[in-house]
C-alpha cells in the first residue's frame, strides 16, 4: 500500500522515545516488515491508520514508498477499541503506556474500568493498578512520558497512595530522579517518597552568671525545656516554680491590656 495514502490519526500513535523509535527505524532498515499495519478504508482511495502508526513514520524517515498493510473493515464505534486492543497487545508496552491507552479509551467510549477489564480480559485489580497513574502529580507524569519504561505499576500504586497522603512533591521529586538516573531504582523512588521531613535542630540558649554556665533554654516543636548544668541542678525545681510564676504574671498582665 502507497504511503501518501495513509491518514494518521492524532493522539492514536504509541509514545516512543527517541532511542526506542530509532531503534524500530534502524530494525526496519535492516529487515522486512514482520507484521502489516492495520487499516481501514476511506473514501477516494484513502485508508485510515489504525494500528502501525511508528511503522508508517519509520518508513517515511527511511525514503519508502510502500507498506505491508491489512485492510480492515471497521465500524466507527469499533475503532478505538481496534487501536487500543492492538497496542495492548504489544510485548514490549509499559505500564504507563498502557495505561495512557486505557485512559484515552475510557474518554472516547466513557466505559468504565470495570467495563474496560471485561473488554480487555484483565482482571480488576490489574486494571486498577494501571489506572494507579493516573493519580500522581501532573508533573510526574509529564517526567514519565519521557521514559515511561522507568516505572511499573506496582510502584506507580505506592507512590499515587503518598501522593494521595499529600507527599505530592516528594513524588514528584522520586520520579524525576527515576527519570535522570538509570542506577536510581524504583524501591529507591519509593523510599524516597515516604522519608519522613528531618525534624528542625532544636535551638537552645545557654544562661551565664559571668562565666558560669546556669543553665540551658532550647524549643522544640512548642516545648520549651530547661537543663541545668552539675551545680545548679538542686535548683532547678525553685526555678521551675518561678517560670510558672512569671508566665502566669505575663498572662495576668495581658489579659488586664
Amino acid at each position: 500500500m502507497r504511503l501518501d495514502a495513509l491518514i494518521e490519526v492524532h493522539g492514536r500513535r504509541r509514545k516512543l522515545t527517541a532511542e526506542q523509535f530509532q531503534e524500530l527505524k534502524n530494525n526496519l532498515a535492516q529487515h522486512a516488515l514482520a507484521t502489516p499495519i492495520l487499516v481501514r478504508a476511506l473514501p477516494e482511495g484513502r485508508f485510515e491508520i489504525v494500528a502501525g502508526h511508528n511503522r508508517v513514520a519509520a518508513y517515511r524517515e527511511l525514503g519508502r514508498s510502500t507498506i505491508r498493510a491489512n485492510v480492515a473493515s471497521i465500524e466507527d464505534g469499533e475503532i478505538e477499541f481496534a487501536a487500543f486492543f492492538s497496542n495492548l497487545l504489544s510485548p514490549s508496552l509499559t505500564d504507563f503506556e498502557k495505561y495512557w491507552n486505557f485512559k484515552r479509551l475510557q474518554e472516547l467510549s466513557g466505559l468504565s474500568r470495570a467495563e474496560i477489564s471485561e473488554s480487555a480480559g484483565l482482571s480488576k485489580s490489574h486494571v486498577t493498578r494501571i489506572f494507579s497513574f493516573d493519580a500522581l502529580p501532573e508533573a510526574a507524569k509529564l517526567a514519565l512520558a519521557e521514559k515511561p519504561e522507568r516505572l511499573g505499576s506496582n510502584a506507580a500504586q505506592k507512590l499515587a497512595a503518598l501522593t494521595e497522603a499529600g507527599k505530592s512533591e516528594k513524588v514528584v521529586e522520586a520520579i524525576r530522579r527515576l527519570i535522570e538516573d538509570e542506577s536510581f531504582t524504583q524501591d529507591k523512588a519509593v523510599a524516597l517518597a515516604t522519608e519522613k521531613p528531618r525534624a528542625a535542630a532544636p535551638s537552645a540558649t545557654v544562661v551565664r552568671s559571668g562565666r558560669r554556665k546556669v543553665c540551658e533554654v532550647s524549643t522544640r516543636n512548642g516545648v520549651v525545656g530547661v537543663r541545668f548544668f552539675e551545680k545548679e541542678a538542686t535548683d532547678a525545681e525553685m526555678w521551675g516554680q518561678r517560670i510558672a510564676d512569671f508566665i502566669n504574671k505575663t498572662l495576668s498582665e495581658s489579659e488586664q491590656d
